[in-house]
């Protein structure tokens, strides 16, 4: 049976951090994942590009998650932190999500970690409020490893359920989750076409409350709109996504895009069965929006569907019930925890679990918020961090906590936290917080603490 320190389970955005982190912490690390690469809903789900590294003019995330991007502008394949032209935060980082696998993979190998994919949780083993061991499932069949501290970065809490930890499943009045979304990339895109339609209609684009010359700001289009189109689409029949608008993001590909618009109602990120049937409905909803774009837009007429998916993103499931429940008074009023350790300046942002609409609530221009580490440790399991975005926090917060730059920044937190509880006696809960934030800091990572 292989042993080691540190096993992550998940090989997402966060648990791709924790794993680089609790590597170059000095523990043996393994990071597990179903998928053959790293990157989460970055890879896996076509999201792009990742949103906000800032808080107004204050880069908020750095450490580990910003090495990648830095990684990625050295070989072309990001422009790196640009501004983000729909306007709705502060800046958006496109990527190229064949050279995000390569880099990810890189940065865990060169920091001492081992990858093991196409592999998923069967069931872990717990003694006495203690994770001893997982059983895994693979191409190899049954495999046992042992670890002693386990980071739980599924996104769902798999591993956390599975051994007993307490959870909240979506929205506290009646469970519903934000609806999931498949990301369609189209490639061939007529940027400038786009942007001249955009200034010749503006009243198709509230968001810019009639001055559009902020599409120029960027070397790349972010936009959402078209809702007089849209609307008119909806009206024939001829769309069915329960959205008001059409959102895409120019990858770091001139004239590549993701569409960010379909919207999938009522189902379950953690039951396999819904999980299809939505997969299935997405796709049916991103045929629908290329028709629609290749006919109504200017600057489609010859673009063509790259991807979709691969598979559906979920925007949120389980959370899992720590020692602290991050909520959105702590967003809000930008709470100061003594043991913080990652900040973000992303506002609550919750797509209607009802249809159309989202909900937004930001904070002033700048506000920065903190995540406590005691929101990614449980009372009852006493070698657990559970990282990314089933950490413990209410349904609304989880709408701030949620994006990718701050799910990196928590996983790197994860990592070296992980580590010095290896060290010691792997008890996650008596790690010294002072210790974690210190070390965090020598990694790069930005703390106001």
């Amino acid at each position: 049976m292989k042993s080691y320190d540190v096993i992550v389970m998940g090989g997402g955005v966060s648990g791709a951090m924790a794993a680089c982190a609790a590597a170059r912490s000095g523990a043996s690390t393994l990071i597990i994942e179903s998928q053959g690469y790293l990157g989460g809903t970055l890879t896996a789900n076509g999201v792009g590009p990742m949103m906000t590294f800032h808080a107004g003019d204050k880069q908020a995330v750095q450490g580990v998650t910003d090495e990648l991007i830095e990684r990625l502008k050295a070989v072309g394949k990001s422009p790196g932190h640009i501004f983000d032209t729909v306007g709705y935060t502060y800046s958006v980082t496109p990527f190229d999500a064949e050279a995000m696998k390569v880099e990810l993979e890189s940065m865990v190998s060169e920091s001492g970690g081992e990858i093991l994919y196409h592999t998923m949780l069967a069931k872990p083993k717990t003694e006495n409020g203690k994770i001893v061991g997982i059983e895994v499932c693979n191409k190899s069949g049954i495999e046992q490893l042992e670890a002693k501290v386990f980071i739980d970065a599924t996104g769902d809490g798999d591993l956390s359920v599975r051994s007993g930890a307490e959870f909240t499943k979506g929205r506290e009045s009646d469970g519903a989750a934000q609806p999931m979304t498949l990301n369609m990339k189209m490639s061939g895109v007529d940027i400038a076409k786009v942007k001249a339609y955009i200034h010749a209609h503006p009243e198709d684009f509230p968001i810019y409350k009639g001055d559009t010359s902020i599409i120029e700001k960027s070397p790349r289009l972010s936009t959402a709109g078209f809702v007089g189109p849209f609307r008119a689409a909806k009206a024939r029949g001829e769309i069915h996504i329960p959205r008001e608008d059409v959102l895409f993001f120019e990858t770091n590909t001139p004239g590549e895009v993701i569409f960010n618009t379909t919207r999938i109602l009522g189902h379950d990120g953690t039951d396999a069965w819904s999980l299809s049937r939505a997969e299935i409905e997405g796709r049916k909803q991103c045929r629908e929006l290329e028709r629609f774009v290749k006919t109504y837009i200017p600057g489609f007429e010859s673009a063509v569907v790259v991807s979709t998916g691969p598979s559906i993103g979920v925007r949120g499931s389980r959370q899992i019930k720590g020692l602290y429940t991050l909520n959105a008074d702590d967003i809000l009023n930008q709470t100061k925890f003594e043991d913080a350790i990652a900040h973000s300046g992303y506002p609550i942002d919750i797509h209607s679990p009802d249809g159309e609409g989202t909900n937004s609530r930001k904070l002033e221009w700048g506000g920065m918020y903190s995540i406590p580490y005691r929101s990614l440790v449980t009372d009852g399991l006493s070698n657990l961090i559970v990282i990314g975005r089933c950490l413990s926090a209410t349904f609304e917060a989880q709408a701030a906590v949620r994006t990718t730059p701050t799910t990196g920044a928590i996983g790197h937190a994860g990592g070296v936290a992980a580590a010095l509880a290896a060290a010691g006696d792997g008890d996650v809960r008596s790690v010294n917080v002072s210790d974690v934030q210190e070390l965090l800091k020598k990694q790069g990572a930005y703390l106001e603490v």
